[in-house]
């Protein structure tokens, strides 16, 4: 490979059987690993991960984004996606479209006794609006530059926590 096909190669292309899997565990609900794939990619505005959820357990806590899109691939296993309400059986060959919006407030639960293991791709819009309906949470989040240096902002709050719009102000 000459140089300049390996730098294409390490700003292009991932492999997501290769990827270093990070694990994560919140008990007694949520267990898996997981390896975002578009980090350190040219790509600024599209994410992809491959997620795998341990049997019995959750992916995250359930929520909807207000501004961005995201689609699931199902490679192998089977569990359920619960979804704007109503849990929906799914398995290996599936393909999940997820709008923005609180119509679909999303989780994907693993009913299986083997992993669930799917790619998570999403738009990455910024800033970004994240709701939580079973915790009352919202996260909010922005990246951009700050003095030409790169910034990235995030805030987890809950609505009982508001604040009115002048409350501090001189």
């Amino acid at each position: 490979m000459t140089p300049k096909q390996q730098e294409l190669r390490d700003k292009l292309v991932r492999n997501f059987n290769t990827a270093e899997l990070a694990r994560d565990e919140r008990a007694p609900l949520y267990a898996g690993a997981a390896a975002r794939l578009a980090r350190g990619t040219a790509a600024s505005k599209l994410g992809i991960t491959i997620d795998i959820v341990d049997p019995g357990k959750r992916s995250c806590p359930y929520h909807f984004h207000y501004a961005q899109e995201e689609a699931f691939v199902i490679l192998e296993g089977e569990g359920t996606l619960r979804v704007a309400g109503e849990m929906l059986a799914v398995g290996a060959g599936d393909t999940i479209f997820i709008p923005a919006g609180p119509q679909y407030p999303h989780q994907f639960i693993n009913t299986s006794a083997a992993p669930l293991k799917y790619l998570s791709i999403s738009t990455r819009e910024s800033p970004e609006v994240v709701e939580y309906p079973d915790s009352g949470k919202y996260l909010a989040m922005a990246q951009g530059t700050l003095d030409g240096a790169p910034h990235a902002f995030g805030r987890m709050h809950r609505e009982k926590d508001d604040l009115d719009y002048w409350d501090g102000e001189p």
